[in-house]
């Protein structure tokens, strides 16, 4: 039933970066083949270009693990964060391969080539799947990769970046089935406040040394 609504309390089976262990991470191949299993939701990273595409990329550059640069060399571990998608537009982003490079920590993930796709294209590819496919819709578990740190350097202010997500999230009309989720509480507060009917997820880094009480209380709100 492509109808089927999410109900507080059923277990949410999420494949983290779409089938990270079996396919490339946050790619299009990746999403397709968790729908293939009893996934419910799709996990998944986002960042964004200088050109103000929604990409998605769990970091905002091109991490060493994944990348292979247009000429064909594996990108290093000194210059991956000198290859910085917000200072790239998205013709520029297309020309990285992140499927092909053997992962050191995922030996079993097939490696195919894939870029990284724009958010739209990742929707589209999904609702072109559930045409024919006999499952529930899934959800979409969409973080904003960013922090106070890294605006204006590796991402907009929140405030923009959110804006530029939710356009993506209207226009291809999933709404009712996306969760925000991230570790930078001002994006979460934005969403409360701009789209409170937007499910929202909080992030808690492994070393926050404060209780979950605290943590809520510096959110201001009890996120979904």
């Amino acid at each position: 039933n492509t109808n089927e609504k999410y109900v507080p309390g059923d277990f949410d089976k999420q494949g983290h970066r779409g089938c990270r262990g079996l396919m490339p991470e946050n790619t299009v191949a990746a999403m397709l083949f968790a729908l293939g299993t009893p996934v419910t939701t799709l996990e998944m990273d986002v960042v964004i270009t200088k050109d103000k595409k929604v990409v998605l990329s769990h970091e905002p550059f091109f991490s060493n693990e994944i990348t292979t640069k247009p000429d064909g060399n594996e990108v290093t571990a000194a210059e991956e964060r000198s290859l910085n998608i917000y200072q790239m537009t998205y013709e520029e982003v297309k020309k990285y391969d992140v499927g092909i490079k053997l992962h050191p920590r995922f030996l079993k993930q097939r490696k195919i080539k894939a870029i990284k796709p724009l958010l739209a294209d990742v929707i589209d590819s999904v609702n072109n799947y559930m045409m024919t496919a006999r499952r529930p819709m899934p959800y979409y578990n969409i973080e904003t990769k960013c922090l106070p740190a890294g605006d204006g350097i590796y991402h907009p202010g929140p405030i923009e970046f959110v804006e530029l997500l939710m356009a993506v999230i209207k226009e291809k009309n999933i709404e009712d089935h996306v969760i925000i989720q991230s570790f930078d509480f001002r994006t979460l507060q934005y969403m409360y406040l701009k789209y409170p009917h937007i499910k929202t997820a909080m992030l808690i880094e492994d070393d926050d040394k404060r209780s979950l009480e605290e943590q809520l209380k510096a959110l201001v709100f009890t996120p979904t």
